[in-house]
């Protein structure tokens, strides 16, 4: 069930819009009337969004592709970022360095030089709601898994910092944390890594991406009024807290 209307002479920006969790925010939001922008490394962005190359660990990427929404379709008044990586699945003494920075860079760097490049002008705006996509793993971390978990643990710590920042300007920022999704980037881990997070989900299954997407376009809604700074559980059940 949609809002036709509900995004109506919204502008947004999606990272990570090619695929997973992104693409189908972007989907819906289009769905529902808003002026739809993407930013990945590649250009499979869904019908009808405007879809735009880039790294999101490159800040000076990340503003081109702020400035280039901004001409084409007008002040950016939503972000989500999805971007992200799982990082391979090793124990931590088998993480190198050159892994590390990678997943940092990607999950939590990317994160801040999104947030960073439309903070300027939503607070001259007075209006603005960003959305994070975190983990589960942020807040309970996983096995196999020490880089992802600590680059989420960063996005939700980064969610809470920035949304006090900029609590009386009108711009609401807010993150969700998934279980596991069924998205293609689980193709990046081993099916023992899968196995540990299907079994720890008390209703049994993966999430969609669909539903997470249902989530997040609440939170980026006129809908949300009174949340920032807040960790919307999408678990299933693992974590209800």
């Amino acid at each position: 069930m949609t809002n036709d209307h509900r995004f109506s002479e919204k502008v947004a920006l999606v990272t990570g819009g090619s695929s997973g969790i992104g693409r189908s925010t972007a989907e819906r939001l289009l769905r529902e009337g808003g002026r739809v922008a993407t930013l990945a490394l590649d250009d499979g962005g869904p019908e009808g969004a405007l879809a735009l190359i880039g790294d999101v660990t490159d800040s000076g990427q990340v503003k081109t592709a702020v400035s280039t929404v901004t001409a084409e379709l007008g002040p950016i008044d939503i972000l989500v970022c999805s971007a992200g990586v799982p990082g391979r699945s090793l124990r931590t003494v088998e993480v190198d360095d050159e892994e590390w920075h990678r997943v940092l860079s990607i999950n939590a760097g990317g994160v801040f030089f999104c947030n960073r490049a439309v903070l300027p002008g939503m607070v001259e705006r007075g209006y603005g709601r960003i959305v994070n996509v975190a983990s589960i793993a942020g807040k309970e971390g996983n096995p196999m898994a020490a880089a992802y978990s600590a680059s989420k643990a960063a996005v939700i710590a980064l969610t809470k910092s920035i949304a006090k920042d900029i609590a009386e300007t009108g711009v609401l920022v807010n993150c969700v944390a998934p279980a596991v999704i069924d998205t293609p980037i689980l193709d990046g881990i081993t099916q023992e890594h899968v196995d540990y997070m299907v079994e720890r989900i008390p209703l049994g299954r993966m999430g969609t991406a669909d539903e997470v997407a249902a989530l997040v376009c609440w939170l980026a809604s006129e809908e949300c009024t009174f949340s920032t700074g807040a960790t919307f559980d999408i678990s299933g059940g693992r974590a209800v807290y």
